[in-house]
């Protein structure tokens, strides 16, 4: 998207009119119907009243100090959120189980959220039982696992000597993520495990809010974390800790935080959920240009938003990565936000591996209908609308395939089996 500064202003090209837009919707939408992106049944219930005007003018989304909040927050500061009727209001929360209570109560219409905070909620194992809905992906990659200073003063330096250390000085260790079934908590046990280590016996797990991890690390509370950028990077920044693996190198690719909402917001307002899609698609888009981002480092570096050295978030940002032990490189598997629509795709297999995982260490007590509750919960349909009308390919298949760290290949094919095969479980 091409965009001119002027009096400090974000100058963006002229948009069309909300007529001209609903014009070219009906269009749209007729050539989504004939491609088979559109099931019948919500054609016909979503767009009955001929118009897709949002019920609401204005919403809520909450998200947390993350790097990866940035697509929320720039759909609203580039106004593209007026451009589909809607307003945008980002509203800075505390914690996960802040944002979970305010989406369960209605409090939040949406938020920038962890994949697995709801797919814990819908399951009922992260809090109150409550249908939710995915309405799409917000970002790839772009986390990392941090280790001590104080672990590094005792020649840790990747997993294998982790293990060691573990094995030999026996003490308790203590690592933090952010939520119980969230993202965080996953990748951290994923890789303690790939590296021998049982995440809920060896080693002592708590959860700290994201802003919050440089500070307690920095008086000793834990020995490692797992959370979004920019906390990392900061405390490379700050000379408390190292980067030990980022999550790229445990998936590539994974999946990360998810625009989320209540399955009740979405019946009740259909339009304005696809408005949002919308609006959060063009902001993925604009980010993902490597000449915008240094902007958009800055915008959310301000206090209202993330609150870190704008140096801090732009490094990585850009795929610039330090580890804090001499290392530096270029990654081409940093934070993404759109890569061609590839991003923000609801894939099925995705939220099925969450629950996989959700099994594997003990918050699921029986295996669930992987694929059914995967069909809930990500709403491809409503995606595909939005996405039709925006001009965004859409993949063919709602299952992917990918290879993680420990050499297992998750394909969605057989949910049970994977989630049974760990060696290293609850």
């Amino acid at each position: 998207m091409d965009k001119s500064k002027q009096d400090g202003k974000i100058i963006l090209p002229e948009q069309p009119s909300r007529r001209d837009f609903l014009k070219t919707g009906a269009s749209l939408l007729g050539g989504a119907a004939l491609m088979g992106l559109v099931p019948p049944g919500v054609r016909q219930s979503a767009w009955a009243a001929g118009s897709d005007k949002p019920e609401l003018s204005e919403v809520k989304i909450g998200f947390i100090p993350l790097t990866d909040c940035a697509s929320v927050v720039m759909a609203a500061k580039l106004g593209l959120d007026r451009k589909y009727g809607i307003k945008i209001v980002p509203s800075k929360e505390a914690s996960w189980a802040g944002v979970r209570d305010k989406l369960v109560n209605g409090e939040l219409h949406a938020a920038h959220v962890l994949y697995g905070l709801l797919y814990g909620v819908q399951m009922g194992v992260s809090g109150p039982k409550k249908d939710m809905a995915v309405l799409m992906n917000l970002n790839r990659n772009g986390q990392a696992i941090t280790l001590s200073d104080q672990l590094k003063a005792k020649g840790v330096s990747d997993g294998a000597s982790l293990k060691k250390l573990v094995d030999t000085d026996k003490r308790d260790y203590t690592f933090a993520q952010t939520f119980p079934t969230g993202t965080h908590a996953m990748w951290l046990y994923y890789w303690l495990a790939a590296q021998g280590i049982n995440p809920l016996s060896d080693v002592k797990s708590i959860v700290v809010p994201p802003p919050q991890m440089v500070a307690n690390m920095r008086v000793g509370n834990m020995d490692g974390f797992c959370v979004g950028e920019p906390w990392n990077a900061r405390a490379i920044y700050d000379k408390i800790g190292f980067t030990v693996a980022t999550t790229q190198e445990i998936w590539k690719d994974h999946p990360e935080k998810v625009l989320g909402t209540t399955a009740e917001f979405v019946a009740k307002y259909p339009n304005t959920a696809r408005a949002m899609i919308m609006a959060v698609l063009e902001a993925s888009k604009y980010i993902d240009a490597t000449a915008n981002r240094a902007l958009v480092a800055k915008i959310i570096s301000e206090k209202s938003y993330v609150n870190a050295p704008e140096e801090v978030i732009e490094g990585r940002f850009l795929g610039h990565y330090e580890n804090g032990l001499g290392k530096k490189w270029q990654d081409p598997n940093y934070m993404k936000f759109y890569d061609n629509g590839l991003v923000n795709f609801p894939y099925l297999s995705d939220g099925m591996w969450f629950l996989t995982q959700h099994k594997r260490w003990g918050l699921l007590k029986e295996h669930p209908d992987y694929l059914a509750v995967a069909k809930k919960v990500n709403r491809i349909d409503l995606y595909k609308e939005a996405a039709a009308q925006v001009k965004v390919p859409v993949p063919k298949d709602p299952m992917r395939s990918s290879k993680l760290i420990d050499g297992t290949v998750w394909d969605g094919k057989n949910p049970k089996a994977y989630a049974d095969s760990f060696k290293i479980k609850a």
